[in-house]
């Protein structure tokens, strides 16, 4: 992997959807991954269950030089607590920028608010397996705060792996129409429902999209990219929309897959060297 980011002229790479949780959590999410459920479909193997410490090394090792730690809380009297693990884990681990999440309860604003000022420099929220409506009036302030601060959200908004929760661009949709400077990040580049998430890219300024999962040969199997939108990936790469996205560590193939399968678009290496450091360093 140094060599493939080295022969674009790139210093690594950042790659914005990355998972590190409190080991208790990760067990029970990494048991739903390998054994499938009803937000889950029939899961898969993880290629990278492994230490924590193990996994930031490598990341570290690939070239990875910046990678959140993402954490999302799907109910109440959680945000707070994962924000205190997900802030501390970065300030003791080298190459993790500070992240954060919400919930809509009461006091959602002041967590962000706390995780803001605590150095938070992305924040992360699941639809799907949060089951919440981003539309929900504990989060209009929320949204505020973070258009204010243009902080990126990593939003997995999309019905992948399989429909659940308030999905779809609809309700995501109805959130930028409120605060249209928002800096969203769709994760999983909108899959499967990519035209109308690459819509929403193209109309407002600080939406954009990552690559997590997408152009894979997991992913083409069952939620192949239409080749119709492939001047729109272009277009939208080369003006700062479109980010790297591995969802590493819970991946079905070696975390350069998702790179292989970036350069076998041939959109061009001003693409690529966009899309894989660019793009994310002018967010963060």
């Amino acid at each position: 992997m140094p060599e493939w980011w080295r022969r674009l002229g790139l210093p690594g790479l950042i790659d914005l959807h990355v998972h590190f949780l409190p080991e208790r959590m990760e067990r029970r999410v990494w048991h739903h991954f390998r054994n499938g459920g009803p937000l889950m479909g029939d899961g898969w193997r993880i290629s990278y269950a492994w230490p924590a410490a193990e996994r930031a090394a490598h990341l570290r090792a690939m070239g990875v030089r910046s990678f959140p730690a993402l954490a999302y809380a799907h109910k109440p009297d959680m945000a707070a607590d994962l924000n205190a693990w997900t802030l501390d884990f970065a300030r003791r681990t080298p190459g993790c920028l500070p992240s954060a999440t919400f919930y809509p309860e009461p006091g959602a604003a002041g967590h962000v608010r706390r995780a803001l000022a605590d150095g938070a420099r992305v924040f992360k929220v699941h639809l799907q397996v949060g089951g919440f409506d981003p539309r929900a009036p504990e989060l209009a302030e929320v949204w505020g705060l973070l258009a204010e601060s243009g902080v990126p959200v990593v939003v997995h908004a999309s019905s992948v792996p399989v429909p659940g929760g308030y999905v779809g661009p609809g309700p995501i949709g109805d959130v930028l129409r409120r605060h249209p400077r928002l800096r969203v990040v769709i994760a999983h580049l909108g899959m499967p429902e990519y035209e109308p998430f690459f819509e929403l890219a193209g109309r407002y300024e600080r939406v954009a999209l990552d690559t997590t999962m997408a152009f894979t040969d997991f992913s083409e199997a069952g939620m192949p990219f239409p080749e119709r939108l492939r001047p729109a990936l272009l277009d939208l790469g080369l003006a700062g929309k479109v980010v790297l996205g591995s969802d590493f560590p819970t991946i079905p193939y070696p975390y350069a897959h998702q790179l292989d399968a970036l350069a076998r678009l041939d959109l061009g290496e001003d693409w690529l060297r966009a899309v894989c450091w660019h793009n994310a360093q002018a967010m963060i």
